[in-house]
């Protein structure tokens, strides 16, 4: 079903691969990556005022830390990045993945319910098939797991249920556009049970990055079909909202009310009335959404 939702643009804002939208509600502010500017931005969502810190590496996703920091996956491990009045953010590594292969980056990421934090690799050459990314898991007194999941293309679309219970997992590369759910163990941290939950090659786009509302519902990007795309428990598709552009990457709830889903864009393709590639966009449809757990210091 296709709803109307308020959609607003926020100015000034354009992204080549805007990623990792994160709402701070300490600090009433919005947090994103622009992956190939090598940029970390930020929004005061009161004032409208922005900064922007430049990254030695690019940041692909980012989580906030208990100590008010920011966690974030880029080209070489995870690090800790300090924003302070310098154009640059200082980052500190925290692990680097002895396994990443030159050429390959870090992509999607989120914490679990409990303050762990995951995100996968892949591969810089998309064109060619080669499903050479993993899915990792990182806490700070066991570092980076081993390879969770293996034999992705292009590792999206993480998030976790309202109870944490259960794990969803995309893949966005044309030759596999799905989603799957994983029965996921709080205590230990593992998911297991791999299963399919979404086929998206008989949906609108392809699956890109995600979020969870408070109804258990999985949002996720339809990149290349410009919506956004919301799925059931069980798998239905139940919404669908259009957007001004045609290649959504990642959305995230936010905003004082939790009802705000901040939707990050590449710069890329269009349609004929996209006017708004690379943009930010701010989402109200009319649902709440769950807050992101902060990492596990």
């Amino acid at each position: 079903m296709s709803k109307q939702a308020s959609i607003e643009k926020v100015p000034g804002v354009t992204c080549k691969v805007g990623e990792s939208p994160l709402w701070s509600a300490r600090e009433g502010a919005w947090y994103w990556v622009d992956i190939l500017g090598r940029r970390v931005w930020r929004l005061d969502a009161a004032s409208g005022e922005q900064r922007i810190w430049f990254t030695a590496e690019m940041p692909a996703c980012l989580a906030l830390t208990g100590s008010g920091a920011l966690l974030a996956g880029m080209e070489s491990g995870v690090f800790e990045l300090t924003l302070d009045f310098e154009v640059h953010a200082h980052a500190s590594l925290l692990a680097a993945l002895p396994d990443l292969k030159k050429g390959m980056r870090f992509n999607d990421g989120r914490c679990d319910r409990q303050g762990r934090f995951w995100s996968g690799t892949l591969d810089l050459d998309q064109p060619e098939l080669r499903a050479a990314g993993s899915l990792y898991r990182y806490t700070r007194e066991q570092g980076f797991s081993a390879p969770v999941v293996s034999n992705l293309v292009v590792q999206n679309g993480l998030g976790f249920s309202p109870d944490g219970r259960t794990m969803y997992l995309s893949d966005s590369h044309v030759s596999r556009q799905m989603i799957w759910a994983f029965d996921y163990d709080t205590d230990s941290g593992t998911p297991h049970n791999q299963r399919v939950f979404v086929d998206m090659n008989a949906h609108q786009g392809r699956p890109d990055g995600a979020a969870v509302d408070v109804d258990g519902c999985y949002w996720i990007c339809g990149n290349d079909g410009g919506c956004l795309l919301r799925f059931t428990p069980e798998g239905k598709l139940d919404r669908t909202i259009d957007l001004p552009l045609l290649k959504p990457s990642m959305c995230s709830f936010g905003g004082p009310d939790m009802d705000t889903l901040l939707v990050t864009s590449i710069a890329a393709g269009r349609k004929p009335e996209d006017t708004e590639s690379g943009a930010l966009l701010l989402v109200r449809p009319g649902v709440q959404g769950m807050p992101e757990t902060r990492f596990c210091d």
